[in-house]
């Protein structure tokens, strides 16, 4: 396996992995980049609201007013995000990937402008707006990056591409902390720069995109386009022999019938992708349930009393930030090796066991010297766990689980559940910490532990087989108890057509 990949990689034509980088610049990189870039710059904004409340109505604000509008202004971003995720389906199908992808970038735009010059034009209500448009992009560039990516990706090296989008969040939220340091634009007259910084990758996919085709199963499957398929396949490939690939595109085509893109409304309804919606759901879509946020949040004070000082503490986020990087690079290497099945469950196990010793650890913080620095190490622990598995390996899982013309709905209902998580989780997550304390931990090591146990026993692999392979493998869960025939026949999907193809 390992040299048949090293020869595929030789002889594939280097412009598929710099659309994965175009892709992720004003792709997951704008996600990564807006969750960590608002840390930084949090007392200069709550200030900037005090004294634009006070110009216009002559006395200052409560403290209570001042922490709403913050909240306002952080919880606005998965709004955003939940409306970006509602739209990827319906602008995926419509105008293509590649045409989907450029307009990512137009919120993303406006939302530079807005927040760039709202101290300028003495309005907060533009950083809301701003910060609006910011999860409008986020939202979009999520679903339609990994997508795009996964489909543009050849059968041997879809694990890989799909995971560049996770690496382009580790280095959006890198690139976040390092423009919040004080030494670079995390001062009070630099902030609104700071939270523009998104328009440049913007400009760069925008300038850069228009170079590469659309993607190829879009243009045989959707279009019916087989000649712009071969040519987009020639382009991003390379000159080689694609007739296998393109063969396996053309019987997923068959398998369709014809069928035009499926709403999130039929995925509750066909049975055909019944077990995909729950492994969907249960694995991919309920990820903020790992608790990667949380051990976010205690990290600081872990930090703290491991000895490090408060004002190096944002040097060792990057640190954090370095390390998630690494572990999704190393997640690339592993994923077409090890496969997706083994690489989740065994890093769900670990983080559910770093999880429970977290708990431990917190618990006797001040019982010992040595304790802070064990939570230190299963923070890295936990953090490398993540990166190597569901971080990277969940970006493919929604491209091989479904074919075509399930994919969309399957992207939308992913992203608006993650990003409904996410809001819910940020308006909980104070409270649970209140009344839990650290043993808020065992809520996610449930979760951790039994996603374990769901992907070792349950989730099919799907490393080097078709879409249509995979389908076949979810079908004996789908129609369990059923004779194979009659099963199919309900699908208006006959895999005999396939196998004669």
């Amino acid at each position: 396996m390992g040299m048949s990949l090293r020869n595929l990689l030789q002889k594939m034509s280097y412009n598929i992995f710099l659309l994965a980088f175009v892709l992720g610049i004003g792709g997951t990189f704008q996600y990564g980049l807006q969750v960590s870039i608002i840390n930084s710059p949090a007392e200069y904004i709550k200030s900037f609201i005090r004294e634009t409340w006070l110009k216009r109505y002559g006395s200052p604000p409560s403290e209570e007013m001042i922490t709403l509008m913050w909240s306002f202004v952080v919880s606005i971003y998965s709004i955003g995000g939940l409306l970006g995720s509602l739209s990827a389906g319906y602008l995926s199908v419509r105008f293509g990937r590649k045409k989907a992808m450029l307009f990512t970038n137009i919120p993303a735009l406006l939302s530079a402008t807005l927040v760039g010059l709202s101290r300028l034009c003495g309005s907060f209500e533009m950083i809301v707006a701003g910060r609006l448009f910011s999860g409008v992009c986020g939202g979009l560039a999520l679903n339609i990056h990994l997508m795009y990516a996964g489909e543009c990706a050849p059968r041997k090296l879809r694990g890989l591409i799909a995971i560049t989008a996770s690496t382009a969040i580790a280095v959006g939220k890198f690139v976040g902390f390092a423009l919040g340091l004080r030494e670079v634009l995390g001062v009070d007259a630099l902030w609104p720069i700071l939270m523009a910084a998104n328009a440049l990758p913007a400009l760069i996919q925008l300038l850069t995109l228009p170079f590469f085709p659309d993607s190829p199963r879009y243009l045989l499957i959707d279009k019916k386009d087989k000649e712009g398929c071969i040519k987009a396949v020639k382009q991003l490939w390379g000159d080689g022999d694609h007739t296998a690939e393109i063969d396996d595109m053309m019987a997923e085509q068959e398998a369709i019938r014809g069928e035009k893109a499926k709403s999130v409304c039929d995925l509750f309804r066909d049975k055909a992708v019944r077990w995909q919606l729950i492994t969907l759901f249960l694995v991919s879509s309920c990820m903020q349930l790992i608790g990667i946020n949380v051990v976010y949040f205690y990290a600081y004070n872990v930090f703290i009393k491991a000895g490090i000082p408060p004002a190096q503490i944002h040097y060792v986020s990057l640190g954090v930030g370095i390390t998630e990087i690494l572990t999704t690079v190393l997640c690339g290497f592993l994923i077409e090796r090890a496969g997706r099945k083994t690489l989740l469950w065994k890093s769900h196990a670990v983080m559910a066991l770093a999880l429970g010793l977290l708990t431990v650890t917190l618990s006797l913080q001040d019982s010992f010297f040595w304790v802070p620095y064990c939570s230190v190490a299963l923070i890295f622990i936990f953090i490398m766990s993540f990166g190597i598995g569901p971080a990277g390996v969940l970006c493919s899982l929604p491209t091989e689980i479904f074919i075509q013309s399930y994919r969309p709905a399957a992207y939308v209902f992913n992203g608006a559940t993650n990003w409904i998580q996410l809001f819910i989780l940020g308006l909980l997550f104070p409270f649970i910490v209140e009344g839990l304390g650290s043993f808020c931990f065992i809520i996610f090591l449930t979760y951790c532990l039994s996603m374990a146990i769901f992907a070792f026993l349950v989730m099919p692999e799907t490393k080097g087989k078709t879409m249509l392979q995979v389908m076949e493998e979810f079908n004996c869960l789908n129609y369990r108890g059923k004779k194979r025939q009659t099963a199919l026949q309900q699908r208006n999907c006959s895999v005999m057509i396939v196998t004669r193809l």
